[in-house]
């Protein structure tokens, strides 16, 4: 049976970080417009070094790349980059995760930052149609104050903004002491989001829901230890941005063949397919559809479902989302 093409299956990305977009190439053309020195010998090098066997090995790295984004004009540069590939890719609506304190602890200015996600965002509304917006994150290894400092420099400008998130190491770096940080957020306007239950057990996923009052959770794929935070999540139709091909290069699970997404998807839970750090895991969102469909068997109904839950999951509009959905109908119903 002829298999629907992917990349022309609307769907919304709402697990992707700006600078986990940052591809090799791009790291040496912005360190040399900029004079920042690399400790890598080149490309090649630097590539060759994208082996991980944990999330910190990863962020280690993720980090140490970012010291090349310095202007306005690099964000918008890396943004414009991602969003082009992601209209190839079939994506329609984004959510753009970026992570301020990685650059205003360096000194640049968070305004830079912004302004520049937010050009590229109305150049791909203008080229391509696509909606979405941003999500700040708090790093989770950092104080909550230095949270609640860069969210208090940009309360003047939340309505730049869809949602606060949180990421960086979990493990050790309970969610607890952020509720403050996230109460003030959402004060503010913002949806509530936050990654847990990727290398954190299921009490993390707890913590963010019930301390956090997130929305959503970001990858969660631990979240099916614990029967009774199914049953909740599935009461409370809470969108998990689960990130296969991540889980993989990460050792989140041992191989793609044994991803819970098919699990997920019996038991009820909303989860979707999104790209997390593709410059850096391999995979950009169509990679990790057509890994899913090929590793797990997904049939094109499935794949048409995890496009939905992207779309219902999403903080759109409700006519933006009627539009969407209406698209997977179309794909899922045009002749093969």
């Amino acid at each position: 049976m002829t298999k629907r093409d992917t990349r022309t299956l609307p769907k919304a990305e709402l697990h992707v970080h700006a600078e986990g977009t940052l591809e090799p190439e791009m790291v040496f053309a912005l360190a040399a417009k900029n004079g920042v020195a690399l400790p890598y010998a080149d490309i090649d090098d630097l590539r060759s070094r994208y082996s991980f066997s944990n999330l910190q090995e990863f962020l280690d790295l993720y980090y140490a790349c970012t010291a090349v984004l310095v202007t306005r004009d690099d964000f918008r540069d890396l943004a414009a980059a991602y969003l082009e590939r992601a209209a190839h890719d079939g994506v329609r609506h984004v959510e753009l995760f970026f992570d301020p304190q990685a650059h205003t602890a360096r000194g640049v200015a968070i305004d830079d930052v912004l302004d520049g996600l937010l050009d590229a965002f109305r150049q791909a509304e203008a080229d391509h149609g696509i909606t979405g917006g941003l999500i700040l994150c708090v790093m989770r290894h950092l104080p909550a104050d230095d949270a609640m400092a860069t969210l208090e420099s940009v309360a003047h400008r939340a309505g730049d903004l869809l949602a606060i998130g949180m990421d960086s190491s979990e493990v050790g770096f309970p969610a607890a002491p952020f509720g403050a940080v996230y109460a003030r957020a959402q004060e503010l306007g913002l949806h509530a989001v936050a990654h847990a239950g990727e290398e954190g057990d299921p009490s993390y996923v707890w913590s963010a829901l019930d301390d956090l009052r997130v929305q959503r959770v970001d990858h969660g794929i631990r979240s099916l230890e614990d029967p009774a935070l199914v049953e909740r999540l599935v009461a409370d139709g809470i969108t998990l941005t689960v990130c296969p091909l991540s889980n993989v290069r990460l050792a989140v699970t041992p191989d793609l063949a044994d991803h819970p997404l098919p699990r997920m998807l019996e038991l009820g839970v909303l989860a979707t397919v999104n790209s997390d750090d593709p410059a850096y895991f391999g995979g950009y969102i169509d990679d990790n559809f057509r890994a899913v469909r090929t590793s797990l068997g997904l049939d094109d109904a499935a794949l048409a479902s995890l496009a939905r839950n992207s779309i219902t999951g999403a903080f759109a509009s409700a006519d933006r989302k009627a539009e969407l959905l209406a698209g997977v109908d179309a794909w899922l119903d045009a002749p093969q």
